[in-house]
């Protein structure tokens, strides 16, 4: 249950049933009721709630904005609501204060939906996919494809939790130009290893992931390859090396908590034949034309702005972008997608109008299609930048961050700011086990959750909820914390219609700091017992939302530190 949306629509009905009032005593002329804005008013003593519909009206009603909400003030009716009190204030804005008969309601919804607490349906089971990573499996994921892993498969699960029917996909790109020079790179290797005096090109891949590959296949198939033309040998060791490099990400995304739905190979839209009868598509609906031998989309037809670009180059092979826009298309006509949300790096920044633009060639509504960018990712130790792994003195890969800091680390502080910033990670500090971990404080104070109802259970003490009685919470830091508890639903339909998991993270750190507060100012095991037992229901209503946001996260929740 929204506890949050019920006081919304409360305040909403309140004021529209006191402009209706108005408007029939002849208090106000109106043909209509402008839609009613509510926000949280950044003063506690404002109250919980505010509208500022006063001065909305002021123009229709030619009114002072502080006149006119006195005469909504005087016409409210609050029965049957959680509303205690309505003030107005300032130029005109209209403070609402609710029972704490509202606020106290949360502990029973908290402890009777359990897991299930956060949970809202505004996707009404739209099918969304939500690709990311989608790393060149042509060696080891970097530093962007670990932040991108940790924004994906957290907003795949926020998105979940709001209500949608999610699929998380990885798009394989086992064609074209990047596969071509793999297996010109991978045969080279395999000549030198022979003892062959020859230079590997420059424009070739020179990580020692390939001589390592090449070493494997000699290792598991001998000297197989020696009588072959130069293509076979490739196509063979092409063959092998992907399978490896595949396995590989799969294992370490496992290691980072994420196992997609679906691997889609690039591949797959040659055989399938889908790549040209993409093609034939934007042919037949005037979006082509033929310069300099080669087949262009003219994207600058959709907009002007737009550069056009190639589709079919002039040795007749397709691009990239062609096998991209068949693959989005895919997810579009093929596979019934409602709404498709990619995660690229801010260097594809070019890219999104280009991807929108042969969507709408498709007749495709390009709305339908979410690019987020994510910004680059900054490691530090102290103060120093660390660009090299202390395991293999080269650029950190996704498993030397895994392997260094750990999932949970990685995963928490990727989602600290939103995707379209920068971050910042000190290694250092993310390892430690202090209250200046953001990791740690917050996993600590589920531990601590946990400690106090361990504790009590080892004396005979458990939850009762018949000893439960709410209205003994009176305390600021007991009242502060049900607010917290209360908004979660509205934060995660927030973050979900917002796209923004850092909103679960930031989340997360407010409530820990608030139960840290509350553990230090409020005694459980108690003289009196009902206060005993409500004070822990309340830290049973913190475990859980914990537990659940962490969850969403793919972060553990341990139970000891």
């Amino acid at each position: 249950m929204n506890l949050v949306k019920l006081a919304k629509q409360q305040i909403q009905d309140v004021v529209q049933n006191a402009i209706k009032n108005c408007i029939d005593k002849g208090i106000f002329e109106l043909d209509s009721i402008p839609d009613i804005m509510i926000e949280k008013p950044k003063e506690k003593s404002h109250g919980d709630f505010a509208t500022n519909i006063a001065m909305e009206l002021t123009r229709k009603l030619k009114k002072n904005p502080r006149e006119i909400a006195q005469s909504i003030l005087s016409s409210v009716d609050l029965s049957n609501t959680f509303i205690e009190k309505v003030e107005v204030a300032g130029p005109g804005f209209i403070n609402f204060f609710f029972k704490k008969d509202w606020l106290y309601k949360v502990v029973d919804v908290i402890l009777s939906e359990g897991d299930d607490y956060g949970k809202v349906n505004i996707g009404n089971s739209k099918k969304v996919m939500v690709e990311f990573v989608s790393a060149n499996p042509t060696g080891p994921m970097h530093m962007g494809n670990a932040r991108g892993g940790a924004l994906g498969d957290c907003l795949a699960n926020l998105l979940k939790w709001a209500g949608y029917n999610v699929t998380k996909e990885f798009y394989v790109n086992d064609a074209g130009n990047q596969i071509e020079k793999f297996g010109q790179s991978l045969e080279i290797r395999y000549r030198q290893l022979k003892g062959e005096n020859i230079e590997l090109p420059e424009d070739c891949y020179h990580g020692e992931d390939i001589i390592e590959r090449v070493k494997e296949y000699l290792d598991e198939h001998g000297d197989d390859l020696e009588n072959l033309s130069s293509d076979e040998r490739r196509e063979k060791l092409v063959d092998f090396a992907l399978k490896r490099n595949i396995s590989l990400m799969k294992e370490h995304l496992r290691k980072y908590g994420i196992e997609y739905d679906v691997w889609f190979h690039e591949s797959s839209l040659y055989e399938s034949g889908e790549v040209f009868e993409t093609i034939e598509d934007l042919k037949s609906r005037g979006y082509t034309y033929e310069k300099d031998g080669a087949l262009w989309f003219a994207a600058s037809k959709i907009d002007e702005s737009l550069k056009d670009e190639v589709l079919i180059r002039a040795n007749g092979i397709p691009t990239y972008f062609a096998a991209d826009i068949a693959y989005h298309r895919n997810k579009f006509e093929k596979r019934g997608f409602d709404i498709v949300i990619d995660i690229w790096g801010a260097d594809h920044h070019g890219h999104v109008a280009r991807m929108k633009a042969a969507m709408k060639a498709l007749g495709i509504d390009p709305e339908r299609l979410i690019v987020i960018l994510m910004q680059l990712v900054r490691l530090v130790r102290g103060k120093e930048i660390v660009r090299m792994s202390k395991r293999t003195g080269k650029a950190i890969t996704l498993i030397d961050l895994i392997d260094e800091i750990g999932k949970d680390a990685a995963r928490f502080m990727f989602n600290t700011k939103s995707a379209d910033t920068h971050i910042e990670i000190d290694l250092d500090l993310v390892t430690q086990q202090t209250l200046d971990n953001p990791v740690f404080y917050v996993q600590y104070a589920h531990a601590r959750t946990c400690g106090i109802l361990r504790a009590l259970s080892e004396e005979g003490i458990v939850l009762d909820k018949s000893r439960i009685k709410v209205e003994l919470l009176q305390q600021e830091e007991e009242l502060e914390l049900l607010k917290k508890l209360l908004e979660l639903p509205e934060e995660i339909e927030i973050a979900a219609k917002n796209l923004d998991v850092s909103r679960v993270t930031k989340y997360l750190l407010d409530l820990a700091s608030m139960f840290h507060a509350f553990y230090n100012a409020c005694r459980v095991k108690n003289e009196n017992e009902d206060l005993m037992f409500t004070r822990l229901s309340l830290v049973e209503c913190v475990r859980i939302v914990i537990k659940n946001m962490l969850r969403l996260l793919g972060v553990d929740a341990p139970e000891k530190m």
